[in-house]
């Protein structure tokens, strides 16, 4: 792949790529839903406005890539390094970021929406918003800036409980 002219709209459909090595790659506008992309290291990659909606990205080393405005709506992103990566308008509607390395990521305008951030580390964030707190699943064992855990844990202490005991309390409520 050309390096500086990227690959436009390139398209590998549910491929397996594991355990591969693309760092500082140009992959601006990668098509690829549900790629298996586990332990990959894409330090450092232009991943700007690509498709990796249901990716699997467990484990892979996306220290410092451009994933601005790119869609990875449902993707696995569980022990994946994300530090100081741009997430800028990304999409991570129900992406499971547990125990994830966000540190001093760019998290402007990104939609976490109902995001799993379990023991995710979230300190030292950029442009990380109460609102975009408000709408994630659980910041259970979450690693977050001192000023941020003290509000946060005032004005919304049920994301602080573990998916399994947000559950539990929501079938003794249907129980009522």
């Amino acid at each position: 792949m050309d390096k500086e002219k990227g690959c436009g709209m390139f398209t590998i459909k549910e491929s397996n790529l594991n355990e591969g090595y693309f760092e500082g790659t140009n992959l601006k506008g990668l098509n690829l839903p549900g790629v298996e992309l586990m332990e990959v290291n894409l330090e450092g990659t232009n991943l700007k406005g690509a498709n990796l909606k249901g990716a699997n990205l467990k484990g892979a080393n996306l220290e410092g890539a451009n994933l601005e405005g790119a869609n990875l709506e449902g993707a696995d992103l569980s022990w994946a390094i994300l530090r100081g990566a741009n997430l800028e308008a990304t999409n991570l509607i129900k992406a499971n970021l547990k125990k994830a390395n966000l540190k001093k990521a760019n998290l402007k305008e990104a939609d976490l929406f109902m995001a799993n951030l379990e023991g995710a580390n979230l300190k030292e964030t950029h442009f990380l918003s109460f609102n975009q707190f408000s709408k994630v699943k659980t910041l259970y064992d979450a690693k977050l800036d001192e000023e941020f855990l003290t509000l946060l844990k005032g004005k919304y202490p049920c994301l602080f409980k573990s998916l399994e005991q947000q559950f539990l309390e929501h079938q003794n409520n249907l129980l009522l």
